[in-house]
């Protein structure tokens, strides 16, 4: 396994400290293990940091001292993840990354990554023209979910005006992917509906014409600008998060959103660090190689594992559940319309909600190495499913019992023909494992899952645990979310089961 590079300076052993620990958030997303993972995480931080430094010596040699636009460090490597996941496949180590993955890098959607500049996904584009400064900002408040105190910290920003600063940010990201959108090569029914666009996604209280929508249904380039161009409703880190990453943005979205929930992203928060690469001042060692080494991964692990907690219902909104809330009081929890052309259903889980191989920027779902198997109605292990010395000819009669668990199906967000839903359950029994059914009333599919997967048949789903996930405690809970399609309407979920015993729907 090749080492991670050694810092050079300061700058550059703070961005081991800042971003080892998302790099390997999304590799363990992206593979079918941990080994593979901190491989996977270790090749593309190299390759990042190779890129940092290759782009901060081409601007020292230009004379000007200004830094080349790119993407801001994490997103950055997060790119680099890709990109390294792309060359395993191609060079026969694809069955160490996650199969969906596998067949997303073969698809349209990853070419889109690694084509013609204007054909790229507005998102990145958008974040790759503005100023770093401004593009950091951007990402730690909106993807990394960091509160506005901590990212003041970081950037050295006035906490006072943080959030006044961030809302300019989000006006000035919104008027460049406006540029682009307008600069992208479109045919002339798209072209008539670009400055419709514009305008019903300035103002909130704008409605959205029903030809327009039935547009945006259809054309995956102008759904993909209306979720970047509208800044109300909370949408914007998935957008970000979506555009910029690709494969699994969602889900990673959700894990840095728990991990920065419960107070485990790591990284150095002192104004007076430097944000870029060396620029040739001298500086005073502060820590050996080991001792970042050991922090990083240390600070990496407790994060993961943070991320891959169930924290369903710990809150008290699961609206949130989604992307978490900023602290400037403007909820950042809608992730709204990532507008994928087609859903998919996990290998082996049933049909999903369209065909094609992925989608870029609908959430991973459960990691690879988290999938149970077996058969997905098993009642948990210990679990009685009828009382002892229950007969037919007993005398008397019984009262049936009061259910033994509460459902909580909360609709997160909802766009034209899609939608995103949050399942909290707490069940008064222990359980071994759980597998948690459903009906649609309304003829809706599921597309994509995280912390579970699911099979559907019909109308009927099927939702079963993750390994990290199944043991729930008495009067524990657990939660899990997903994609959804509808069409017509979109009713609530109903006639849940838990393990197959009447499960409570609760408002």
């Amino acid at each position: 396994m090749p080492d991670l590079p050694t810092p050079q300076n300061a700058a550059e052993a703070a961005l081991l400290s800042e971003c080892w620990d998302a790099v390997l958030s999304y590799a363990d997303l992206c593979t079918s293990g941990s080994a593979s993972a901190t491989q996977l995480a270790t090749e593309a931080f190299t390759h990042g940091i190779d890129e940092l430094r290759a782009a901060t010596a081409a601007s020292k040699s230009t004379g000007t001292g200004r830094r080349a636009l790119r993407l801001p460090r994490i997103p950055l490597l997060l790119a680099s993840v890709r990109t390294v996941a792309a060359a395993w496949e191609t060079s026969g180590l694809g069955h160490r990354l996650d199969p969906d993955l596998r067949l997303w890098l073969h698809s349209d959607k990853a070419a889109r990554y690694v084509g013609p500049p204007l054909h790229r996904p507005l998102a990145l584009r958008g974040l790759r023209d503005m100023q770093e400064p401004d593009a950091v900002l951007l990402w730690l408040a909106e993807v990394e979910s960091l509160p506005m105190s901590a990212v003041a910290r970081r950037l050295g920003l006035d906490p006072a005006a943080a959030s006044s600063e961030l809302a300019q940010v989000r006006a000035l990201f919104r008027d460049r992917c406006h540029r682009n959108h307008l600069d992208t090569p479109m045919d002339a029914h798209c072209r008539s509906y670009a400055r419709l666009l514009d305008a019903v996604t300035r103002s909130p209280s704008a409605e959205t014409p029903e030809d327009l929508s039935r547009h945006m249904a259809r054309c995956v380039e102008c759904a993909e600008a209306a979720a970047c161009l509208r800044l109300h409703g909370g949408g914007l880190p998935a957008a970000l998060s979506s555009g910029v990453i690709g494969w699994g943005g969602l889900a990673y979205l959700e894990r840095r959103r728990r991990a920065a929930e419960a107070g485990m992203i790591g990284g150095r928060t002192d104004a007076a660090v430097d944000t870029g690469l060396n620029e040739g001042k001298p500086v005073r060692p502060r820590i050996g190689r080991t001792g970042i080494l050991v922090t990083a991964v240390l600070v990496s692990a407790l994060a993961l594992t943070v991320s891959l907690m169930p924290f369903g219902g710990s809150k008290g909104d699961d609206a949130n559940a989604a992307q978490g809330e900023s602290t400037d009081g403007q909820s950042v929890a809608d992730p709204g319309p990532t507008f994928p052309s087609g859903s998919k259903t996990k290998s082996g889980s049933g049909s999903g909600s369209g065909s094609g191989t992925g989608t870029a920027g609908s959430p991973a779902v459960a990691d690879s190495t988290s999938r149970p198997a077996g058969n997905s109605d098993q009642e948990a292990q210990g679990e009685s499913s009828s009382p002892a010395g229950k007969q037919g000819g007993a005398k008397g009669s019984t009262k049936s019992a009061a259910p033994d668990c509460r459902v909580k199906y909360e609709i997160v967000s909802e766009w034209p023909d899609g939608f995103q839903a949050t399942v909290t359950v707490t069940s008064t029994k222990a359980l071994a494992t759980w597998s948690l059914g459903w009906t649609f009333k309304d003829g809706q599919r599921v597309g994509q899952m995280w912390d579970g997967t699911f099979t559907q048949d019909d109308s009927h789903v099927t939702a079963t645990a993750a390994d990290y996930n199944k043991t729930v405690a008495a009067n524990g809970t657990f939660t899990f979310g997903f994609l959804g399609s509808w069409t017509g309407s979109n009713s609530a979920a109903r006639n849940f089961t838990l393990n197959k015993a009447s499960c409570q729907a609760v408002g």
